[in-house]
């Protein structure tokens, strides 16, 4: 199983990256706030329990998060991989994350971040923030306070991955298939044996 954390700040082509990786490896993206939404939808336990939390002001605590994670693990056993966007967030998350993996037989074979200059990102946002009508794209204050969220989280799990040899860079600005194929080349170093991406597969077939 191929399992990858994706890290970017607002802005840095995340998840324009993360739907070329689906498609080729074949994985399950699992997005926080994607997940907290659906399970809201569905009026799970896990997804009540967030809602009174957030209702209330209050952070999600990393339990929950784990909760919902899991529930996708469980119930996607048979998928080639996940792609985590954007969690984990701390060290605390990461270590639940692989104590939770690992009840799985398998872990996080690598941690990729894309990177790109704060000056860029604003102008990105700024941009998108014209059709987007996400109010915290048309503000530039707000972008850099959250690219300075961004920061400061991701270098403490960068830190943590890295002393598993986990950890990789990629400069985020320039063609996007360039940026995808230096992903792809970190993540084929990493992907177990047994993985075979959809293309080449797919050849095999044709054989």
């Amino acid at each position: 199983m191929l399992n990858i954390v994706l890290f970017g700040p607002p802005g840095a082509g995340k998840g324009t990256q993360s739907q070329k990786l689906i498609q080729r490896y074949g994985l399950v993206h699992l997005s926080t706030g994607d997940l907290l939404r659906s399970q809201i939808a569905q009026g799970t336990e896990l997804g009540l329990t967030a809602k009174k939390l957030m209702d209330a002001g209050e952070l999600v605590p990393d339990a929950v998060v784990i909760g919902m994670i899991e529930s996708q693990l469980a119930g996607n056993k048979e998928a080639a991989g996940f792609i985590f966007d954007g969690f984990p967030r701390t060290i605390p998350q990461a270590q639940a994350l692989d104590e939770l993996m690992q009840r799985y037989d398998t872990g996080i074979n690598c941690m990729i971040a894309l990177e790109v200059t704060e000056d860029e990102l604003v102008t990105r946002l700024l941009e998108r923030g014209k059709t987007s009508g996400r109010p915290d794209d048309q503000n530039e204050e707000k972008i850099r306070k959250r690219v300075t969220v961004y920061n400061t989280e991701t270098a403490q799990v960068a830190g943590y991955y890295a002393q598993q040899d986990k950890f990789h860079s990629i400069y985020g600005i320039g063609a996007i298939d360039d940026i995808f194929g230096q992903l792809c080349g970190i993540i084929d170093r990493h992907q177990p044996a047994t993985v075979i991406d959809g293309s080449k597969a797919a050849d095999e077939v044709k054989a």
